[in-house]
C-alpha cells in the first residue's frame, strides 16, 4: 500500500482543514468471512496527508502522518493526485492514535 505523506500533495488545505487518507475497508471478518462491496462499512480510520495552519487563535493539533479516528459521515470526498481522500474540519476528527 503506497501513501501520500512521503510526496508532496498538490492539495494544502486552509485554516483548520486536514486532509486525509482513509484506511481501506476490511475484505474479511474475523473469522475469515470475505465481505461484499455492498456491505462494506465506511473506514473511520486514516492518515493526514496534508493539514491547514489552524485558525487565528487555535493551532492545529493533528500533523502530517498521523493516525486519525474520525466520525462516519465526517468529510467531504475528494479524489487528489488519483486517490480517494477526504477533507474535514480538526473537530471532525475524535483521536490520534498512536503507533
Amino acid at each position: 500500500m503506497s501513501t501520500l505523506t512521503e510526496e508532496k500533495v498538490s492539495v494544502q488545505p486552509l485554516a483548520d482543514r486536514v486532509l486525509v487518507e482513509p484506511a481501506p475497508a476490511e475484505e474479511k471478518t474475523a473469522f475469515g468471512i470475505i465481505i461484499p462491496d455492498t456491505a462494506k462499512e465506511k473506514p473511520q480510520r486514516g492518515t493526514v496527508l496534508a493539514a491547514g495552519p489552524g485558525k487565528k487563535d487555535e493551532p492545529m493539533t493533528v500533523k502530517v502522518g498521523d493516525t486519525v479516528l474520525y466520525g462516519k459521515y465526517s468529510g467531504t470526498e475528494l479524489t487528489v493526485d488519483g486517490k480517494d481522500c477526504l477533507i474535514m474540519r480538526e473537530s471532525d476528527i475524535f483521536a490520534v492514535i498512536e503507533q
